[in-house]
Order: structure tokens, then sequence, then C-alpha cells
């Protein structure tokens, strides 16, 4: 009884539970959903937006500053009020009087400033600027870009895991029948005569052994089912229904050398490196540009009154200054041999990187073809392991065959089974790593589709 109920709980494994119904999504399905939903995505891109938005704020340096000051100032203070008399316009023959210029009245003087500033010349820093705040989003829109490779290859991983957990639970069930019609057979053959109960309780061990190996694998299932919601960006109890088979690719013929052009291409971390060397270069030519003078116009309109709507003047200034730093301590200088030097670095961390992704390649194409040349082996280890179990079982049959043969077969053809849901789900793996390694893992990729092969 116990077995049978075992059996009813394992056979619905290849599906999602059923209440509520679980809706059915496809690997492309899920790398769909991902980059949409995906809080890693969302990071990385609201930080490239905020890079954007630092190219505006470097260009606003070819702009003109305006600024608008209002103030109210009162005082007995000789200069002051002199001074504020003269802007407010209200100065008369009587203010030249000895008495009230050395100990005049208190004077309210409400002042309003209207002023821009616009530089004419500043060496290049505007532009310098802007070129670094360009270099600064594309460095972090490469950023995102390789957050979106990694997104895809993690749920490729983790579908591909959850598909091989729930093959992996509908071979222990058939596993588990087999087991079943062994201990039937081994009853048969006893209360035959033919057998002792050493038998039959050998297999009751291995039926047991069978059960346990499903429990931890449905446990296996549950959590590559989380694990598989975790990277699409979902709540971790979502349920789905896993439409893409567990089935091998049919590989291109693609030589190992074509993966590492394309890699030293595509890879983001090589081009943030190239992007990372303009910007010390461009820091260079920032340093450089401040031993450069800076011209700039000013322009004010001042309104000054006794009251606030009334008894005032108003003047006006514009003016043309120069600013040039002579010395600074050979501090611009020393800055200029700084970003020289990290850019010289960089430089040299692109030639190790280079050599770092070719490995990447190498290795991810090595995994590949073994996954593969696995498959081709496993494949036929299974029809070898399936025809041994019937043979055996028969001679058993008979009273041929031992229990130990028949057993032994048994935990062949589960091991063989298992080992070939393996080498597919490694293959399929490989592949997606291999196209992250080259950089060229998207959306569209071939190896999202079902397996051909």
């Amino acid at each position: 009884m116990k077995t049978i109920v075992l059996l009813l709980a394992l056979a619905p494994f290849e599906a999602w539970p059923q209440t509520p119904a679980p809706d059915p999504i496809s690997l492309k399905d899920a790398v769909r959903i991902a980059l949409t939903t995906h809080k890693a995505i969302a990071s990385s891109g609201t930080a490239a937006q905020a890079a954007e938005t630092r190219i505006a704020q470097a260009r606003s340096g070819n702009l003109p500053r305006i600024d608008y000051s209002e103030s109210w100032t009162r005082s007995d203070n000789p200069v002051f009020v002199f001074s504020s008399l003269l802007t407010q316009h209200q100065f008369g023959p009587g203010n030249f009087q000895i008495g009230p210029l050395n100990r005049p009245e208190f004077l309210n003087n409400f002042q309003s400033q209207l002023s821009a500033e616009q530089k004419i010349y500043d060496g290049g820093r505007t532009k310098i600027a802007v070129r670094s705040a360009e270099l600064g989003r594309d460095i972090a829109q490469e950023d995102t870009r390789r957050t979106r490779l990694e997104t895809i290859a993690a749920v490729v991983r983790t579908y591909q895991d959850a598909l091989l957990a729930v093959e992996q639970v509908r071979a222990t069930a058939q596993a588990l029948r087999s087991a079943q019609a062994d201990l039937d057979r081994a009853i048969s053959i006893r209360d035959a005569g033919m057998s002792t109960d050493a038998d039959v309780l050998s297999i009751r061990v291995h039926l047991a052994a069978v059960q346990e190996l499903g429990i931890r694998r449905e446990a296996d299932l549950s959590v590559a089912r989380a694990a598989l919601n975790d990277a699409i960006g979902l709540p971790l109890d979502t349920s789905h229904t896993l439409t893409t088979s567990l089935s091998a690719l049919r590989l291109p013929e693609v030589k190992t050398s074509a993966y590492e052009d394309q890699a030293v291409g595509e890879r983001s971390e090589l081009r943030q490196i190239k992007l990372g060397i303009a910007l010390a270069r461009n820091q260079t030519a920032a340093a450089q540009s401040a031993l450069l003078p800076e011209v700039s116009a000013h322009a004010a309109f001042e309104a000054d009154r006794q009251r606030f709507y009334d008894r005032g003047g108003a003047n006006w200034l514009l003016s043309i200054g120069l600013r040039w730093n002579l010395f600074d301590g050979h501090a611009n200088r020393s800055r200029i041999a700084e970003s020289t030097l990290i850019a010289h670095k960089a430089e040299l961390d692109q030639d190790r990187a280079k050599s770092a992704i070719r490995l990447q390649v190498r290795r991810a194409y090595a995994d590949l073809l073994a996954a593969d040349q696995r498959i081709v082996v496993a494949k036929a280890s299974i029809t070898q392991a399936e025809e041994s179990l019937r043979i055996t079982q028969d001679r058993y049959q008979a009273g041929l065959g031992n229990i130990t043969d028949l057993l032994r077969t048994e935990n062949a053809l589960l091991e063989t089974r298992t080992r070939h849901l393996a080498a597919i789900h490694d293959q399929r793996v490989a592949a997606a790593m291999l196209e992250l390694a080259a950089g060229t893992l998207a959306p569209e990729s071939e190896i999202l589709n079902e397996g051909t092969k």
C-alpha cells in the first residue's frame, strides 16, 4: 500500500502543482520575463540613467550662470550710509555737511541684484568634462549589458536545473516501478518454492533505497523551482509548467578561435577597460587644461532702495576677467603624471584580461565538447543497460539468475539514465556559458530553443 501511495505521489512531478493551475513557461519566456522584471537589471539601468544626467551637468559649463539675490541692511556706518545714498540716487547737498557725514542717522537699504556670468574661454575644461561624463555613461551601459547577459545565463542554468530535477524524479519513479515489479516477481518465485525469503528481503531493501532516493530528488526539485523563480525575479513560490524539454542541442561547427575573437570584441569587461583607458587619458587632458587661463564675462543689474518699493535707484555693470593660475605647488603636474600612469596600468590590465577571457572561452568550449561526447556514450549505455536488465529479469524468472545480478542491473540502468540526463543538462548549460564567455548570449540565441539532437 505504501508503495502505491509513493508511486501516485511521484507521478505528477513532471509538472508544477495543479492548484492553482500553473502557467506554462518556456526557456525563452523565462528569459524574457527576467529581462523585464529582475531587480539587478533595473538597478544597473538606473545607474546608467544617473550617468546620463552627468553629461547634462558637464554641458552646463557652456551656458551662462544667472543669479538673483535680495537683501536688506540697516546701519549708521558712515561709509555704508554715504555709498547707499549714492546707489539709491538720494544723495543731496545736505549730505556733505560734516555732522551728518561723521554721525549719520540709521539708513535702510533694500538691494535687488540680478547677475550673469558666461565663460568665454576655459582651456577646454568643459569639453573635456563632457567627454568624461560620456565615457562614464558608456561604462555604465556596458555594466548594464553585462548584467543582462549574466541574468540570461542564470535563467538558463536554473531552468535546466529544474528540468533535470523533473527528469530525475521521473527516472526514479520508473526505477521504483521496475523494483516493484521485481518484488512481485521474487514473491511469485518464492511462493513457487524456487527461492527463499532472502531474495524478497533483498529486493525490499533495494525498493526502500529507491524510495529514499525519490524523497531526496523531490526535495531537490522543490529547491530547483525556487532557484528558477529567483533567477527570473519572481516570488519563490510562483508555480510554472516548464515547456522546454531537456533534450540535447545540435552544435554548430565553430572553431574555438572564432569564439575567442568574438569574446575579444564583445565582452563587456574588455569594453569597460578600453573605455577606462580613454577616461584616464581624458583626465590627463583635464589636468593639462588647468594650466591654461580662463576668461569670463560678468554682467549685473542692481536696484537699491530705502523702502522696499520706492526711494531708490538702479545701476548696471559689465566686465570681462581673466584668471590664470601661475603656480599651484606642482599639483596639476602631479595629476597629469597620475592620470598617465593610470592609463598605462589600464592598458596592461587589458592585455591580461584578454588572455583570461580567451582561457574562459576555451574552458567553456571544452566543457561543451565533453558534455556532447558524454551524451553519445550515455545514450548507447541506456540501450545496453535496458537489454541487460531484460535478460537478467528473464533469467531470474526462469531460475537461471540470482538476485545479486538482478539488483546490480537495476542500479546500473538507473545510474545510466541519470548520467544521460546529467550530460544533456551539462551540454545545454555549457552552451550558454560558452556564449556568455564569448559575449554573444542574447534572448534570441539558438541555445534557448528546443533541442534537436
